[in-house]
């Protein structure tokens, strides 16, 4: 499945009566890499969880390749292309790892496993141990291993690196990096690790009370240091 676009207008979302996001407007090329920045509680888990189906609908509209997605159910818009990696990483603890990834095959064969492997040679490694005996730099390795078993179009990653050593964030990092650089793709990231999110990102949304506070070019986010310590209450090296 190749790269799409995603296209999110006038987004209203949260959980029951509660809105956290309103009224996000914003759309991510075909191969395009969007990072969305922002203080912790200000809606980008709620965003991923509504480009995903996971959340109350509130108002808006959300197009992925130009397919309407916004009435569709997770399980649908998993088949359309979407992909999702949630912060809380999700592994099934009681299979292996081999198991793990055979759930996110979505009609593919097991000779797709290999594919996995090649990206991690870890998992390959640990193929027949559970979930329990992983860390937790290996369960994010297959998280992300077991979505991209299924071939999504658009990837959403909702804070891969939290609590792992900057070795696996590297590594980890190199890999979504090269996934963005094959095509294959559109990218979505949601990170606290800001300088690593501007180094992959093209383009970045910064959420504040779950609403657009800035948008624009990593370059020139990254420039006006005022910006990011006022919005994000950090500064950049």
């Amino acid at each position: 499945m190749a790269a799409t676009r995603l296209e999110v207008s006038n987004l209203s979302a949260g959980y029951g009566p509660t809105r956290i996001v309103s009224n996000l407007t914003f759309e991510v090329a075909e191969g395009g890499r969007l990072a969305i920045l922002g203080r912790n509680g200000v809606g980008k888990t709620t965003l991923l969880a509504s480009l995903m189906g996971l959340s109350t609908h509130h108002d808006g509209t959300i197009s992925v390749g130009g397919m309407n997605m916004t009435g569709l159910k997770a399980s649908a818009r998993a088949r359309a292309g979407i992909g999702y990696v949630p912060q809380t990483r999700d592994v099934f603890r009681s299979l292996t790892v081999e198991e793990n990834l055979v759930t996110g095959l979505k009609g593919r064969t097991t000779e797709a496993l290999e594919e996995a492997y090649a990206l991690f040679p870890r998992l390959a490694e640990r193929r027949k141990h559970f979930g329990t005996q992983l860390s937790g730099g290996e369960q994010q390795m297959l998280s992300l291993a077991r979505t991209l078993m299924g071939k999504p179009s658009l990837l959403l990653l909702d804070e891969p690196l939290e609590g792992l050593a900057p070795v696996i964030c590297d590594q980890l990092m190199l890999t979504i990096a090269k996934l963005a650089e094959s095509g294959e793709m559109t990218i979505v990231l949601v990170e606290q690790q800001i300088e690593r999110a501007l180094d992959f990102a093209e383009s970045v949304m910064v959420i504040e009370r779950g609403r657009s506070v800035w948008a624009g070019e990593c370059g020139e986010l990254r420039s006006d240091r005022k910006i990011v310590e006022r919005l994000l209450g950090v500064g950049l090296h």
